[in-house]
């Protein structure tokens, strides 16, 4: 699996742990369905005070935006079978902390957004799947958030979110066994993370994978698989 940047209705993709190559841009589907990400407007810095900091310009609250994944026994809950919501609060919190980390340039503010550890750990079908998961997929998605944000430009604080759409249409249950791994899970490809700029023009970020754990999708690859 290959590592890899982010736009009022909301649809989602996959999140692919092993190596593939799927097409950039594309509007969403009429016939997808779709739910609007809770836009949060961050407002420009007077031109009498200075900008904030980059580490201030937002809190980094994620309560509530990842379901519990460890069990009162202290064991990782397994993975079901259960499509994901593109409705659930955990998840419409996870879009709004993936916009936050690409304004203020944090990739940890979305940390909550991608594909828990616990949950890799149990997917990938490797020796270290810890280790993967820090070193290689962390690194990739830390280096997406930061290209997104360049991509914002000056204006980035003054951008407003509009909602992450996500073709469900075109999602698939990935059976254990499909692309090396050990358990199956919901993936879906071509997600637009969509966003107002600060002159008002409509804007996306792609979001090439998502994929699901315990019926809520996580992110993946941000842009493209490499």
């Amino acid at each position: 699996m290959r590592p890899t940047t982010f736009a009022k209705l909301g649809v989602i993709s996959v999140l692919c742990l092993s190596a593939c190559d799927e097409p950039k841009k594309a509007p969403a589907p009429a016939s997808s369905a779709s739910t609007s990400a809770p836009a949060v407007p961050t407002p420009a810095p007077s031109p009498s005070s200075p900008a904030p900091a980059a580490s201030s310009a937002a809190p980094k609250t994620d309560e509530g935006a990842v379901p519990p994944l460890v069990g009162a026994d202290g064991k990782p809950l397994p993975q079901t079978d259960e499509k994901p919501s593109l409705r659930s609060k955990s998840w419409e919190k996870r879009v709004q902390l993936l916009f936050r980390a690409i304004q203020i340039d944090d990739p940890s503010v979305a940390l909550p957004a991608f594909f828990p550890e616990v949950a890799y750990q149990q997917v990938k079908a490797i020796p270290n799947p810890s280790a993967d998961w820090k070193a290689r997929l962390v690194k990739a998605f830390e280096r997406d958030i930061h290209a997104a944000h360049k991509d914002l430009g000056a204006g980035a604080m003054s951008a407003v979110l509009a909602g992450l759409d996500v073709p469900e249409d075109k999602a698939k249950w990935m059976p254990p066994g499909s692309e090396g791994n050990k358990v199956g899970y919901h993936r879906v490809l071509g997600s637009k993370l969509r966003y107002q700029d600060a002159s008002g023009g409509a804007r996306a970020i792609e979001i090439t994978s998502l994929i699901s754990w315990r019926g809520e999708w996580y992110v993946v690859h941000v842009h493209g698989f490499k």
